[in-house]
């Protein structure tokens, strides 16, 4: 039996099946390829859903990861560090904001919007207390805790985990007239992806982000905006709201934001909504440590230079222009998304979703499939041009294009 039959046998053997991964197994990565135990190289094009937007083993971000590593890791927020404040000082003047809540993981941040928007929604716009709405659109994705799979669509990450958190409203995702018939005087925020991922990259229509930017505002309702995939480069854009010159009210952000070297996530808004927080009322243990500052500086400071966000706009408009060359030929039925990040639809009787990832895998190329027929390429932003176009050409091969 092969090495990696037997990583593969004995994790399946020993975790919870909450994931079913391609059959491969990494053992070391570096820029935009990884190499498994049996010394095969594959290229990355999923990027870790937008975590490695910077590559793996980003030099940079590994230096500094390193340096902090000999300093201090772990305080906690009973005390104060040397990387706190100016992390927080600087990723508020990269959103345009003035305060930052610190956290982990996204889906941790998402839960902290929502406890956010409800204790602004309490104690500055007057909503009775337990009366609060948020208002959410089908076929999100914020994560998988108890509350956030309350409003998600998803059967296969809600069906099962209930009694569901009352509280929220879900419309269709751009449409504006259902928003503002959903939107009454109890709703406290608009929770929205700028473009919806792991719904097969959905981009609303022109307009949509700058409607709810001015509903919201007309309403005295929070626009929060979960960047956590599409933040920070990945669109050719430090922001995917900026495509619509729209600014919301709260950033919600994470996966990028620790290089894919630690988990980082954060709600970043001005004083008048992270200013509801009391100490006691919220909190994380690790969020903010020293080392996911250090890193996350390093983020910030990268992008910056504005270098990240041009790569994802040249090389996006490549990647976009190559895949709407395969739409109509009988192997791709439609293309969407934006920068270095799209959504493909395979015709059907070109296989699954699946199907074509494995295919993709056994020609050293690594996308991931959702809802069925769709596969997600995301590369890491550093990838070469040279690289993308190999990519590409697996993909056509696969698909007889």
């Amino acid at each position: 039996m092969s090495t990696t039959a037997d990583a593969i046998r004995s994790a399946d053997a020993h975790s919870a099946h909450n994931y079913h991964p391609l059959p491969l197994v990494v053992a070391s990565a570096e820029g935009a390829w990884m190499t498994d135990v049996e010394g095969r190289r594959y290229l990355d094009m999923l990027a870790g859903y937008s975590a490695l937007n910077f590559g793996h083993g980003n030099r940079r971000l590994i230096d500094a990861a390193r340096a902090q590593l000999e300093r201090v890791t772990l305080t906690s927020r009973a005390f104060h560090h040397d990387r706190f404040a100016e992390f927080c000082t600087e990723l508020a003047a990269l959103c345009g904001k003035e305060m930052v809540l610190p956290m982990n993981t996204g889906a941790e941040a998402v839960e902290t919007a929502v406890k956010t928007a409800r204790k602004w929604g309490y104690e500055v716009k007057g909503v009775p207390d337990g009366h609060a709405k948020i208002v959410v659109a089908a076929d999100n994705f914020h994560g998988r805790t108890t509350t956030v799979v309350s409003f998600s669509t998803d059967h296969d990450a809600r069906d099962h985990f209930g009694p569901y958190t009352p509280g929220f409203e879900i419309v269709p995702y751009g449409d504006l007239t259902a928003l503002a018939h959903a939107v009454t005087e109890n709703t406290v925020a608009v929770l929205l992806e700028p473009i919806q991922g792991e719904a097969g990259v959905l981009v609303p229509p022109a307009g949509y982000l700058r409607g709810v930017r001015e509903l919201t505002r007309e309403r005295n309702v929070l626009f929060m905006a979960d960047e956590i995939q599409s933040g920070l480069g990945r669109t050719g854009r430090t922001f995917a709201c900026e495509h619509e010159g729209v600014v919301p009210d709260v950033y919600v952000l994470g996966k990028a934001l620790g290089g894919g070297v630690v988990p980082v996530s954060a709600v970043v808004a001005d004083r008048d909504v992270l200013g509801v927080f009391r100490p006691g009322q919220h909190g994380s243990t690790f969020g903010g440590n020293p080392l996911a500052c250090a890193v996350a500086l390093e983020v910030i400071a990268m992008l910056r230079t504005g270098e990240f966000q041009g790569r994802a706009t040249e090389l996006g408009e490549h990647l976009h222009r190559e895949l709407n060359l395969l739409v109509g030929g009988g192997a791709v039925t439609a293309v969407r998304g934006r920068g270095l990040w799209a959504g493909v639809d395979i015709d059907p009787s070109r296989g699954t979703g699946r199907e074509i990832s494995e295919k993709l895998m056994e020609l050293g190329v690594l996308v991931k499939d959702t809802h069925g027929s769709t596969i997600r390429i995301a590369p890491p932003l550093v990838i070469s041009k040279e690289d993308l176009d190999w990519g590409l050409s697996q993909l056509r091969s696969v698909l007889g294009a």
